[in-house]
């Protein structure tokens, strides 16, 4: 199963890291994706760029573009990671052995990513190998 694991951090926290905390941060991490590809479980995984380069479309058709940073809320996911794990708790278990949770503010939602058979009937034949093509196409097409 494929779990999306999306960070949360208060954003004027992160930003006040120095240099030397950012980095050892990032190298802990990078020892657990070190793990967890080794185990073929690490799929895409990203740091997302501050509130102030983003941008929120709210409404039917997107017609209200809000410029960040967000006031009305203090936390914001930080970064994701999608993981090819058996189960939930897996995912749990993982988490409790990275230094990620050892952040004072640090708050994960894990939340599994719904595959072709979640769909039951309603992924029809036709649909289900369109959806397939189309896998097959952004899988040859990596993104950099």
């Amino acid at each position: 199963m494929l779990y999306a694991i999306l960070a949360y951090h208060v954003e004027a926290e992160v930003m006040s890291w120095s240099p030397d905390e950012d980095a050892a941060l990032m190298a802990d991490l990078l020892r657990v994706h070190d793990r967890l590809t080794a185990e073929g479980r690490l799929g895409p995984a990203a740091r997302l760029a501050p509130t102030g380069k983003a941008r929120t479309l709210r409404g039917a058709g997107g017609g209200m573009v809000i410029d960040g940073p967000f006031a009305e809320t203090k936390e914001l996911i930080a970064g994701f990671w999608i993981w090819k794990v058996k189960s939930i708790q897996e995912a749990v278990d993982w988490l409790k052995r990275s230094p990620f949770m050892n952040a004072p503010d640090a708050d994960v939602e894990i939340r599994p990513i719904f595959e072709a058979d979640d769909f039951g009937a309603e992924l029809t034949p036709e649909l289900r190998a369109k959806e397939e093509r189309l896998r097959a196409e952004v899988e040859k097409r990596k993104v950099s």
